[in-house]
């Protein structure tokens, strides 16, 4: 699931930064939902494995072929020495008097038990002694799969860290559309600042009173020209000042 994962959301992230839309951005989003829920399974599986190779005692519970035989040997061992107990008590009559002197009979039973107990501790040693490389055995396999669950989440890590890059420079491309918007609407709101001078002017020369510029031939071309001088000056002044405070690039 990880290579799939990996093999789809490469190209759609490289056509997220080259396209930006609406149906990508919804891609990219489902994607990174199945990103997050795949990263939590194998980083629980990564955790699993990891407490498991640290406690001998599970390692060992799993190896059930030697748990069952030494269940079994247990329980064989528990049955005989039962059931000698039990024929070395009927052996020995109530009514027979006891003898200071051990019988040969009796002697035979003790070494007899003190045999089995003999072979009972050696079996357990060499158990124990098979349960140790079971364990070796077992945590180098563990190790094989860890070492495949952790290269998993390296790449799964390193998708998502793709993920947030491709973010942030999405996020840098719509700050400096932005940003060039508001400088565009800057410029567009001085520009009609300057406009409106002209209309100032007209408004002015419009009205009803009498004055002697009317009667300068050619009076109210320089007023345009005067005017229009003006505007181009401040517009100059504006976008220096807009320069000088950073508001605008260079």
């Amino acid at each position: 699931q990880a290579a799939e994962l990996e093999i789809e959301a490469y190209p759609l992230l490289d056509e997220l930064t080259s396209k930006i839309s609406t149906l990508n951005l919804e891609r990219v989003r489902r994607l990174k939902s199945r990103l997050v829920a795949l990263t939590r399974r194998v980083q629980k599986v990564r955790d699993e494995i990891e407490q498991l190779m640290d406690d001998d005692g599970d390692m060992a519970e799993m190896y059930l072929t030697e748990k069952k035989m030494r269940m079994e040997s247990s329980s064989v061992f528990g049955d005989q020495s039962l059931a000698t107990f039990n024929a070395a008590a009927a052996g020995t009559s109530v009514s027979a008097p006891v003898s200071p002197v051990s019988s040969p009979t009796e002697s035979r039973k003790l070494e007899k038990t003190y045999s089995l107990c003999r072979s009972r501790h050696d079996s357990v040693k060499s158990s124990d002694n098979s349960v140790t490389e079971h364990i070796e055995e077992l945590e180098m396999l563990l190790e094989a799969y860890f070492v495949v669950i952790d290269s998993t989440l390296n790449k799964l890590t390193s998708l998502k860290e793709y993920i947030d890059d491709t973010e942030d420079f999405i996020n840098i491309q719509l700050d400096n559309v932005r940003n060039q918007l508001i400088q565009f609407e800057l410029l567009l709101t001085t520009a009609t600042f300057v406009v409106a001078i002209f209309g100032v002017v007209a408004g002015v020369f419009g009205m009803n009173f009498e004055t002697d510029v009317f009667s300068i031939q050619n009076a109210f071309q320089w007023v345009l020209i005067i005017t229009g001088v003006v505007g181009a000056f401040i517009f100059c002044f504006f976008v220096w000042f807009f320069k000088y405070k950073r508001l605008m690039p260079l």
